[in-house]
């Protein structure tokens, strides 16, 4: 069982930069595929970014160029790293985790493949 906690949302200004965390505990992180999703009012999840344990990154092309996911695994830790942020990044976001079913697998963008979720922090970019 592994428990997530996201931190470092807020208010910033079309065009600043954010940085999220996502500290994780219980379960062996490193087993782990990270990703990141987002909701906007009135919208449906969107799948934002996802790292495997060794590395490997997908992301949703609207964010390519601007965001940047990454892992500490000895701290516990995911990041997204947010730059050039504009209005239509405003949501929720979420970190969600599964177990990667083998070393070579490419992380997945669909949130049904996640099988823990954490309470989600708020990213308001104003124009």
């Amino acid at each position: 069982q592994v428990q997530l906690v996201e931190s470092g949302g807020g208010l910033v200004q079309t065009g600043g930069s954010l940085r999220l965390s996502c500290a994780a505990s219980g379960g062996t992180f490193s087993r782990y595929v990270m990703g990141w999703f987002r909701q906007a009012p009135g919208k449906e999840r969107e799948f934002v970014a996802a790292i495997s344990w060794i590395g490997g990154r997908t992301y949703v092309d609207s964010v390519k160029g601007r965001f940047t996911i990454s892992r500490d695994n000895a701290k516990k830790t995911v990041y997204l790293q947010m730059n050039s942020l504009k209005p239509e990044d405003t949501a929720a976001y979420y970190c969600a985790a599964y177990i990667q079913p083998y070393t070579g697998a490419s992380p997945r963008g669909d949130g049904t493949s996640y099988d823990y979720w954490g309470q989600g922090t708020q990213v308001t970019v104003s124009s």
